[in-house]
């Protein structure tokens, strides 16, 4: 059905568009505006209308409108980003008719795939998995999304007969390091509502994300010799340690789920003189999102009584919000892709997002903006993988939910 599907993504998550933290340029890396171009013709080729890409490095599309009646104007977006594991020289595997046994990923570095570790294998017995050589990620984080967005506007094109109404794409940059829908101009997308194509597995549908922010302390301690060291040395390495105990242990990546927020320390830089701790707090309750600011606040306060004024210094930042909070407003947004699986048989896996996606910013700007799956599993690492038949799943829902925009006839003031 989909003839370049598979085609299209090999050649995609082998062009390598790592962004980059560390940059202040708009996109973070270069080659992020050079696979924008590839995708610019590309999109032109399928005979999407008025593509281009904008000074934020979004490349956008336009599936005009085939219908006479006015519908509500649908636009899907994925980023072309990829997170910060080694993405050069992608040499995805591609194992058909998988036996559900154990993938060896690289004979001679001894890298294997275990089901004993990753049970979700199980679900792709007879499927055709794609995986990597283990020295790099796959990249379908969001490669596939795109792909598959790609693949529904080219059918729709070569398939007149199915009725649409307009339907606006977007694939931007810098999502791994979530800078890059602060450039996302929703009056120039042009869209009513819209869906990103981010997910894991096939069924994910998320309209709930975390609400985020980041702390970072610099701790400033006083360097002494040892051997005369009494009562002079403050050392900011055992008082990064000290700092780090003061938050509550369970409340960690490791120990929490579903609905519980956390505090996750990223790193720590040190030495007697200088340290510094980078966290990130999460939670989809706002209040107790405002709760765990405060006790990052309080936690510096506590420093600085033992230890002096200007001890430590913290700085927080926010970084997104929990879209739920706008589409719980717009749930029709939701029903539409939820009936969209359910006419495809396949089971809708509603659940919140422990982590956000350009919908987070993207749906506080004025356009509501779920995440639908994208098929791909064990994102941002060498043991990434995806199905072939997850990606046809996700184009088919990409279809059914733009079918469905038309058959309902659903009116704008709905939204």
């Amino acid at each position: 059905m989909y003839d370049t599907l598979k085609e299209r993504f090999l050649k995609y998550v082998k062009f390598e568009t790592r962004s980059d933290e560390s940059s202040e340029t708009i996109p973070s890396t270069p080659s992020q505006i050079e696979f924008a171009k590839l995708l610019k013709k590309e999109m032109e080729e399928i005979g999407l209308e008025n593509v281009y890409v904008n000074d934020a490095c979004f490349v956008n599309g336009t599936l005009p409108s085939n219908i006479d009646k006015k519908v509500p104007v649908i636009g899907f977006i994925a980023h072309m980003d990829t997170a910060d594991f080694n993405a050069v020289d992608v040499n995805p595997q591609i194992i058909e008719n998988y036996d559900g046994k154990d993938i060896i990923l690289n004979k001679d570095l001894g890298i294997t795939m275990y089901t004993e570790e990753f049970p979700n294998l199980e679900n792709y017995v007879s499927k055709t998995v794609i995986t990597t050589d283990g020295t790099t990620l796959l990249g379908a984080d969001d490669k596939a999304g795109i792909v598959e967005i790609m693949e529904a506007m080219k059918y729709l094109i070569n398939h007149p007969e199915i009725k649409h109404g307009t339907v606006k794409v977007a694939f931007g940059p810098d999502e791994e390091i979530g800078r890059g829908a602060d450039n996302f101009n929703v009056e120039e997308f042009g869209a009513d509502f819209a869906y990103t194509m981010d997910g894991g597995p096939v069924g994910e549908l998320e309209y709930e994300s975390f609400n985020a922010a980041q702390a970072v302390y610099k701790i400033k301690g006083k360097s002494v010799h040892p051997g005369t060291a009494k009562d002079k040395m403050k050392n900011a390495s055992l008082i990064a340690v000290e700092l780090a105990s003061m938050f509550p242990s369970a409340e960690v990546p490791e120990k929490t789920e579903g609905y519980e927020g956390f505090y996750f320390l990223e790193g720590i830089n040190s030495n007697c003189e200088d340290a510094e701790l980078m966290y990130i707090l999460r939670d989809h309750d706002k209040n107790k999102f405002l709760e765990k600011k405060k006790f990052a606040e309080d936690v510096a306060k506590k420093i600085n009584e033992r230890y002096g004024k200007d001890t430590v210094k913290v700085v927080l930042k926010d970084q997104y919000y929990n879209m739920g909070e706008i589409i719980k407003d717009h749930m029709y947004v939701v029903d539409i892709a939820r009936e969209a699986m359910e006419n495809l048989n396949i089971e809708p896996i509603i659940k919140p997002i422990r982590g956000g996606t350009d919908g987070s910013k993207i749906s506080f700007m004025g356009l509501p903006t779920p995440n639908i799956f994208a098929g791909g599993e064990n994102f941002h690492g060498k043991y990434e993988f995806i199905a072939l038949e997850s990606m046809e799943k996700a184009t088919d829902t990409i279809i059914e939910i733009i079918k469905l925009n038309v058959e309902k006839n659903y009116e704008k003031t709905e939204l």
